[in-house]
Protein backbone atom coordinates (compact mmCIF):
# COMPACT_ATOMS: atom_id res chain seq x y z
CA UNK A 1 0.00 0.00 0.00
CA UNK A 2 1.31 3.34 -1.26
CA UNK A 3 1.53 5.93 1.31
CA UNK A 4 0.61 9.77 -0.48
CA UNK A 5 0.17 12.94 0.28
CA UNK A 6 -1.87 15.89 -1.40
CA UNK A 7 -1.26 19.34 -1.52
CA UNK A 8 -4.22 20.94 -2.42
CA UNK A 9 -6.70 18.47 -1.34
CA UNK A 10 -9.79 20.67 -1.66
CA UNK A 11 -9.13 21.29 -5.08
CA UNK A 12 -10.26 19.86 -8.89
CA UNK A 13 -6.89 17.88 -8.55
CA UNK A 14 -7.01 16.94 -5.06
CA UNK A 15 -10.78 15.85 -5.24
CA UNK A 16 -10.03 13.57 -8.06
CA UNK A 17 -6.47 12.39 -6.67
CA UNK A 18 -9.13 11.22 -2.92
CA UNK A 19 -11.44 9.60 -5.42
CA UNK A 20 -8.89 7.00 -6.59
CA UNK A 21 -7.69 6.49 -3.29
CA UNK A 22 -11.83 5.45 -2.37
CA UNK A 23 -11.37 3.02 -5.53
CA UNK A 24 -8.62 1.67 -4.22
CA UNK A 25 -8.13 0.97 -0.44
CA UNK A 26 -5.77 -1.69 -0.95
CA UNK A 27 -3.56 0.54 -2.89
CA UNK A 28 -2.79 3.68 -1.16
CA UNK A 29 -3.32 5.38 1.96
CA UNK A 30 -3.29 8.82 2.59
CA UNK A 31 -0.77 10.38 5.25
CA UNK A 32 -1.03 13.83 4.79
CA UNK A 33 -3.57 16.98 3.63
CA UNK A 34 -3.03 20.45 2.37
CA UNK A 35 -5.91 22.83 1.71
CA UNK A 36 -6.51 26.59 0.96
CA UNK A 37 -10.08 27.81 2.98
CA UNK A 38 -12.87 25.10 2.28
CA UNK A 39 -12.62 23.99 5.61
CA UNK A 40 -16.30 22.40 5.28
CA UNK A 41 -14.36 20.00 2.55
CA UNK A 42 -11.45 19.31 3.88
CA UNK A 43 -13.10 18.14 7.26
CA UNK A 44 -15.07 15.46 5.14
CA UNK A 45 -11.55 14.10 4.03
CA UNK A 46 -10.33 14.17 7.33
CA UNK A 47 -13.25 12.06 8.38
CA UNK A 48 -12.89 10.16 5.66
CA UNK A 49 -9.35 9.48 5.14
CA UNK A 50 -7.67 10.07 8.80
CA UNK A 51 -4.51 11.60 7.50
CA UNK A 52 -1.60 12.33 10.23
CA UNK A 53 -1.08 15.73 9.31
CA UNK A 54 -3.06 18.46 7.70
CA UNK A 55 -2.01 22.23 6.97
CA UNK A 56 -4.84 25.00 6.57
CA UNK A 57 -3.16 27.89 4.64
CA UNK A 58 -6.25 30.33 5.87
CA UNK A 59 -5.07 30.72 9.22
CA UNK A 60 -7.87 32.36 10.14
CA UNK A 61 -10.72 29.33 9.91
CA UNK A 62 -8.78 27.14 12.28
CA UNK A 63 -11.23 27.44 14.99
CA UNK A 64 -13.71 26.69 12.35
CA UNK A 65 -11.97 23.39 11.28
CA UNK A 66 -11.12 22.38 14.95
CA UNK A 67 -15.27 22.41 15.38
CA UNK A 68 -16.05 20.93 12.38
CA UNK A 69 -13.64 17.68 13.45
CA UNK A 70 -14.50 18.34 17.00
CA UNK A 71 -16.08 14.70 17.03
CA UNK A 72 -13.48 12.87 15.45
CA UNK A 73 -11.54 10.18 17.23
CA UNK A 74 -7.81 10.52 16.88
CA UNK A 75 -7.85 13.87 14.95
CA UNK A 76 -4.81 15.02 13.16
CA UNK A 77 -1.84 17.34 13.80
CA UNK A 78 -2.99 20.09 12.21
CA UNK A 79 -0.65 23.19 10.84
CA UNK A 80 -1.15 26.41 9.23
CA UNK A 81 0.10 28.80 6.69
CA UNK A 82 2.64 28.24 3.88
CA UNK A 83 5.06 27.26 6.44
CA UNK A 84 2.41 24.22 7.65
CA UNK A 85 2.07 23.34 3.86
CA UNK A 86 5.74 22.78 3.30
CA UNK A 87 5.80 20.85 6.55
CA UNK A 88 3.26 18.52 5.74
CA UNK A 89 5.10 17.91 1.69
CA UNK A 90 7.62 16.75 3.98
CA UNK A 91 6.09 14.87 6.64
CA UNK A 92 6.34 11.19 7.49
CA UNK A 93 6.44 8.20 5.49
CA UNK A 94 4.21 9.25 2.41
CA UNK A 95 6.15 7.96 -0.56
CA UNK A 96 4.61 10.38 -3.37
CA UNK A 97 3.17 14.06 -2.89
CA UNK A 98 0.32 14.79 -5.42
CA UNK A 99 0.97 18.76 -6.51
CA UNK A 100 -2.65 20.32 -6.35
CA UNK A 101 -1.53 24.03 -5.46
CA UNK A 102 -2.65 26.21 -8.49
CA UNK A 103 0.14 28.63 -9.42
CA UNK A 104 3.89 29.25 -8.25
CA UNK A 105 2.08 29.08 -4.39
CA UNK A 106 3.24 25.31 -5.12
CA UNK A 107 7.00 25.60 -5.69
CA UNK A 108 8.12 25.65 -2.03
CA UNK A 109 6.15 23.12 -1.38
CA UNK A 110 6.91 20.96 -4.22
CA UNK A 111 11.01 21.73 -3.18
CA UNK A 112 10.46 20.75 0.88
CA UNK A 113 8.89 17.37 -0.42
CA UNK A 114 11.73 16.25 -2.94
CA UNK A 115 14.37 17.19 -0.40
CA UNK A 116 12.53 15.03 1.78
CA UNK A 117 13.17 12.56 -0.88
CA UNK A 118 9.39 11.82 -1.88
CA UNK A 119 8.46 11.46 -4.84
CA UNK A 120 6.46 14.08 -6.78
CA UNK A 121 3.10 13.38 -9.01
CA UNK A 122 2.72 17.03 -10.43
CA UNK A 123 -0.31 17.92 -11.84
CA UNK A 124 -0.06 21.97 -11.77
CA UNK A 125 2.38 22.58 -14.50
CA UNK A 126 3.52 26.16 -12.90
CA UNK A 127 5.73 24.52 -10.22
CA UNK A 128 7.88 23.37 -12.93
CA UNK A 129 7.64 25.75 -15.49
CA UNK A 130 9.29 28.79 -12.75
CA UNK A 131 10.98 26.62 -10.77
CA UNK A 132 12.83 24.33 -13.01
CA UNK A 133 16.23 25.76 -12.79
CA UNK A 134 16.44 24.77 -9.32
CA UNK A 135 14.23 21.67 -9.17
CA UNK A 136 15.24 19.69 -11.85
CA UNK A 137 19.09 19.73 -10.48
CA UNK A 138 17.47 19.01 -7.01
CA UNK A 139 15.49 15.82 -8.17
CA UNK A 140 18.76 14.67 -10.21
CA UNK A 141 20.83 15.11 -7.14
CA UNK A 142 18.46 13.07 -4.91
CA UNK A 143 17.30 10.59 -6.97
CA UNK A 144 13.45 11.07 -6.84
CA UNK A 145 10.96 11.12 -9.44
CA UNK A 146 8.90 13.84 -10.90
CA UNK A 147 5.98 11.90 -12.82
CA UNK A 148 3.37 14.10 -15.14
CA UNK A 149 0.26 14.44 -13.44
CA UNK A 150 -1.52 16.35 -15.65
CA UNK A 151 -2.93 14.41 -18.75
CA UNK A 152 -0.98 15.62 -21.67
CA UNK A 153 2.22 15.31 -20.27
CA UNK A 154 1.35 12.47 -18.59
CA UNK A 155 0.01 10.97 -22.90
CA UNK A 156 3.51 11.62 -23.63
CA UNK A 157 5.32 9.84 -20.73
CA UNK A 158 2.90 6.94 -21.30
CA UNK A 159 3.82 6.54 -25.02
CA UNK A 160 7.54 7.43 -24.19
CA UNK A 161 7.37 3.56 -22.12
CA UNK A 162 9.74 1.23 -24.34
CA UNK A 163 10.75 4.23 -26.41
CA UNK A 164 14.56 3.79 -26.76
CA UNK A 165 16.90 6.48 -26.07
CA UNK A 166 16.98 9.19 -28.78
CA UNK A 167 14.16 7.52 -30.10
CA UNK A 168 12.04 10.49 -29.84
CA UNK A 169 11.77 12.86 -33.04
CA UNK A 170 8.99 15.34 -31.85
CA UNK A 171 6.24 15.93 -29.43
CA UNK A 172 2.75 16.90 -30.78
CA UNK A 173 0.72 18.74 -27.54
CA UNK A 174 -3.27 18.25 -28.36
CA UNK A 175 -5.09 21.45 -27.22
CA UNK A 176 -9.02 21.65 -26.75
CA UNK A 177 -9.00 24.85 -27.88
CA UNK A 178 -10.65 25.99 -24.97
CA UNK A 179 -14.32 27.83 -24.97
CA UNK A 180 -13.85 30.05 -27.81
CA UNK A 181 -12.34 27.55 -30.33
CA UNK A 182 -15.22 28.39 -32.17
CA UNK A 183 -16.21 31.81 -31.80
CA UNK A 184 -14.98 34.18 -34.34
CA UNK A 185 -11.82 36.01 -33.39
CA UNK A 186 -13.23 39.77 -33.43
CA UNK A 187 -16.09 38.85 -31.12
CA UNK A 188 -13.06 37.94 -28.02
CA UNK A 189 -13.43 41.97 -27.00
CA UNK A 190 -16.91 41.47 -25.93
CA UNK A 191 -16.67 37.98 -23.83
CA UNK A 192 -17.42 37.84 -20.23
CA UNK A 193 -15.60 35.89 -17.43
CA UNK A 194 -19.32 33.64 -17.66
CA UNK A 195 -18.38 33.18 -21.53
CA UNK A 196 -14.74 32.02 -20.40
CA UNK A 197 -15.71 29.81 -17.68
CA UNK A 198 -17.66 27.37 -20.28
CA UNK A 199 -15.44 24.82 -21.39
CA UNK A 200 -16.79 22.27 -23.40
CA UNK A 201 -14.76 19.41 -22.30
CA UNK A 202 -13.43 19.53 -18.77
CA UNK A 203 -14.22 20.25 -15.49
CA UNK A 204 -11.40 22.19 -14.35
CA UNK A 205 -10.60 25.02 -11.84
CA UNK A 206 -11.04 28.56 -12.75
CA UNK A 207 -7.81 29.77 -13.44
CA UNK A 208 -7.04 26.41 -16.13
CA UNK A 209 -10.23 27.13 -17.37
CA UNK A 210 -9.11 30.76 -18.55
CA UNK A 211 -5.79 28.96 -19.41
CA UNK A 212 -7.24 27.07 -22.01
CA UNK A 213 -9.76 29.22 -23.04
CA UNK A 214 -6.47 31.92 -24.04
CA UNK A 215 -4.23 28.96 -24.70
CA UNK A 216 -1.71 29.92 -22.27
CA UNK A 217 -1.75 26.81 -21.02
CA UNK A 218 -0.92 25.11 -23.74
CA UNK A 219 2.30 27.32 -24.37
CA UNK A 220 2.98 26.85 -20.24
CA UNK A 221 2.85 23.00 -21.52
CA UNK A 222 5.23 23.62 -24.28
CA UNK A 223 7.63 24.78 -21.77
CA UNK A 224 7.02 21.94 -19.10
CA UNK A 225 7.54 19.44 -21.89
CA UNK A 226 11.08 21.01 -22.76
CA UNK A 227 12.01 20.89 -19.35
CA UNK A 228 10.47 17.34 -18.09
CA UNK A 229 11.50 15.30 -21.92
CA UNK A 230 14.38 17.63 -22.83
CA UNK A 231 13.11 17.99 -26.25
CA UNK A 232 14.23 21.66 -28.30
CA UNK A 233 11.20 23.70 -28.51
CA UNK A 234 11.38 23.42 -32.53
CA UNK A 235 10.18 19.81 -31.83
CA UNK A 236 7.39 20.99 -29.75
CA UNK A 237 4.27 21.64 -31.69
CA UNK A 238 0.38 21.94 -31.08
CA UNK A 239 -2.53 20.72 -32.69
CA UNK A 240 -5.70 21.68 -32.31
CA UNK A 241 -7.86 18.66 -31.19
CA UNK A 242 -11.61 19.76 -30.61
CA UNK A 243 -12.86 15.92 -28.58
CA UNK A 244 -9.87 15.78 -26.01
CA UNK A 245 -9.79 11.91 -26.68
CA UNK A 246 -6.15 11.88 -27.97
CA UNK A 247 -4.12 13.44 -25.14
CA UNK A 248 -0.89 13.83 -26.77
CA UNK A 249 1.53 12.39 -29.29
CA UNK A 250 4.86 11.37 -29.99
CA UNK A 251 6.48 10.53 -33.33
CA UNK A 252 9.80 8.26 -33.28
CA UNK A 253 12.52 8.40 -35.30
CA UNK A 254 11.03 6.43 -38.13
CA UNK A 255 8.04 9.00 -38.59
CA UNK A 256 5.94 6.53 -36.31
CA UNK A 257 3.46 8.13 -34.11
CA UNK A 258 2.32 7.14 -31.10
CA UNK A 259 -0.87 8.55 -29.47
CA UNK A 260 -2.48 7.91 -25.83
CA UNK A 261 -6.21 8.06 -25.80
CA UNK A 262 -9.04 7.98 -23.25
CA UNK A 263 -12.19 9.70 -22.31
CA UNK A 264 -11.28 13.04 -20.60
CA UNK A 265 -10.57 12.45 -17.02
CA UNK A 266 -8.23 13.65 -15.02
CA UNK A 267 -7.92 10.63 -12.79
CA UNK A 268 -6.27 8.69 -15.56
CA UNK A 269 -2.93 10.81 -15.53
CA UNK A 270 -3.23 11.19 -11.49
CA UNK A 271 -3.64 7.57 -11.16
CA UNK A 272 -0.70 6.61 -13.62
CA UNK A 273 1.35 8.97 -11.90
CA UNK A 274 0.66 7.24 -8.68
CA UNK A 275 0.84 3.32 -9.67
CA UNK A 276 3.84 3.52 -12.07
CA UNK A 277 4.96 1.57 -13.55
CA UNK A 278 2.17 -0.85 -13.00
CA UNK A 279 -1.27 -0.44 -14.21
CA UNK A 280 -3.92 -0.82 -12.05
CA UNK A 281 -7.39 -1.92 -12.87
CA UNK A 282 -10.33 0.24 -12.79
CA UNK A 283 -13.88 0.18 -13.60
CA UNK A 284 -14.16 3.29 -15.13
CA UNK A 285 -16.23 3.84 -18.66
CA UNK A 286 -13.91 2.25 -21.14
CA UNK A 287 -13.05 4.16 -24.67
CA UNK A 288 -15.55 2.99 -27.20
CA UNK A 289 -14.04 4.66 -30.67
CA UNK A 290 -17.55 4.34 -32.42
CA UNK A 291 -18.93 6.18 -29.22
CA UNK A 292 -16.20 8.76 -29.27
CA UNK A 293 -16.92 9.16 -33.34
CA UNK A 294 -14.46 11.39 -35.69
CA UNK A 295 -11.86 12.61 -34.54
CA UNK A 296 -10.66 15.65 -35.59
CA UNK A 297 -7.83 18.37 -35.77
CA UNK A 298 -6.96 21.86 -37.08
CA UNK A 299 -3.92 24.08 -37.07
CA UNK A 300 -4.07 26.78 -33.74
CA UNK A 301 -4.61 29.98 -34.63
CA UNK A 302 -1.66 32.20 -34.00
CA UNK A 303 -3.30 35.45 -33.95
CA UNK A 304 -6.68 34.47 -31.79
CA UNK A 305 -4.07 32.58 -29.72
CA UNK A 306 -1.07 34.86 -28.99
CA UNK A 307 -0.43 33.67 -25.41
CA UNK A 308 1.06 30.39 -27.56
CA UNK A 309 3.70 32.43 -28.55
CA UNK A 310 4.66 34.55 -26.09
CA UNK A 311 5.42 31.31 -24.09
CA UNK A 312 7.26 30.16 -26.74
CA UNK A 313 9.37 33.11 -26.88
CA UNK A 314 9.63 33.01 -22.85
CA UNK A 315 10.83 29.30 -23.34
CA UNK A 316 13.64 30.01 -25.84
CA UNK A 317 15.01 32.97 -23.75
CA UNK A 318 14.86 30.73 -20.65
CA UNK A 319 16.66 31.74 -17.35
CA UNK A 320 13.98 33.61 -15.38
CA UNK A 321 11.48 33.90 -18.08
CA UNK A 322 9.28 31.43 -17.67
CA UNK A 323 8.72 32.43 -13.90
CA UNK A 324 7.64 36.25 -15.19
CA UNK A 325 5.83 34.78 -17.70
CA UNK A 326 3.87 32.46 -15.44
CA UNK A 327 3.80 35.03 -12.69
CA UNK A 328 1.94 37.76 -15.00
CA UNK A 329 -0.24 35.22 -16.49
CA UNK A 330 -2.13 34.16 -13.11
CA UNK A 331 -2.05 37.87 -12.38
CA UNK A 332 -3.69 38.74 -15.57
CA UNK A 333 -5.82 35.99 -14.92
CA UNK A 334 -6.97 36.90 -11.62
CA UNK A 335 -7.46 40.71 -12.63
CA UNK A 336 -9.82 39.18 -15.37
CA UNK A 337 -11.64 36.95 -13.30
CA UNK A 338 -12.42 39.79 -11.08
CA UNK A 339 -13.48 41.42 -14.12
CA UNK A 340 -10.92 44.40 -14.02
CA UNK A 341 -9.34 44.22 -17.57
CA UNK A 342 -10.79 42.27 -20.61
CA UNK A 343 -10.30 38.98 -21.82
CA UNK A 344 -7.89 40.40 -24.88
CA UNK A 345 -5.54 42.36 -22.11
CA UNK A 346 -4.43 39.49 -20.84
CA UNK A 347 -1.89 38.43 -23.55
CA UNK A 348 -1.48 42.50 -23.66
CA UNK A 349 -0.39 42.62 -20.34
CA UNK A 350 1.62 39.57 -20.12
CA UNK A 351 3.89 41.02 -23.02
CA UNK A 352 4.38 44.19 -21.88
CA UNK A 353 5.89 42.91 -18.81
CA UNK A 354 7.70 39.62 -20.64
CA UNK A 355 9.50 43.04 -22.29
CA UNK A 356 10.31 45.02 -19.95
CA UNK A 357 11.76 42.30 -17.71
CA UNK A 358 14.11 41.17 -20.73
CA UNK A 359 17.06 43.37 -20.08
CA UNK A 360 16.80 41.61 -16.28
CA UNK A 361 17.00 37.95 -17.02
CA UNK A 362 19.03 35.76 -15.28
CA UNK A 363 20.11 32.32 -17.39
CA UNK A 364 21.05 30.51 -14.45
CA UNK A 365 18.83 31.80 -11.45
CA UNK A 366 18.70 30.56 -7.82
CA UNK A 367 15.42 30.19 -5.88
CA UNK A 368 15.93 33.80 -4.68
CA UNK A 369 15.90 34.90 -7.68
CA UNK A 370 13.17 32.95 -8.97
CA UNK A 371 10.92 34.22 -5.88
CA UNK A 372 12.16 37.76 -6.79
CA UNK A 373 11.56 37.85 -10.56
CA UNK A 374 7.71 35.96 -9.73
CA UNK A 375 6.92 38.66 -6.87
CA UNK A 376 8.32 41.47 -9.98
CA UNK A 377 6.21 40.35 -12.29
CA UNK A 378 2.99 40.25 -10.15
CA UNK A 379 3.52 43.87 -9.06
CA UNK A 380 4.94 44.61 -12.85
CA UNK A 381 1.17 43.93 -14.30
CA UNK A 382 -0.58 45.38 -12.08
CA UNK A 383 1.51 48.55 -12.16
CA UNK A 384 0.86 48.46 -16.34
CA UNK A 385 -3.14 47.74 -15.95
CA UNK A 386 -3.31 51.30 -13.24
CA UNK A 387 -1.59 52.85 -15.97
Amino acid sequence: MKAITILGSTGSIGTQTLDIVTHNPDKFRVVGLAAGSNVALLAEQISTFKPEIVALGNEKKLTELKEAISSINNPPQILLGHKGICEVARYGDSESVVTGIVGCAGLLPTIAAIKAGKDIALAIIETLIAGAPVVLPLVKKLGVKLLPADSEHSAIFQCLQGVPKNGLRKIILTASGGSFRDLPTEKLSSVTVKDALKHPNWSMGQKITIDSATLMNKGLEVIEAHYLFDVDYDRIDIVIHPQSIIHSLIEVQDTSVLAQLGWPDMRLPLLYALSWPERIYTDWEQLDLVKAGDLTFRKPDHEKYPCMQLAYAAGKEGGLMPAVLNAANEQAVALFLAEKIGFLDIPRLIETVCDRFSSQNIKIPNLEDILSADQWARQAIINVDAA
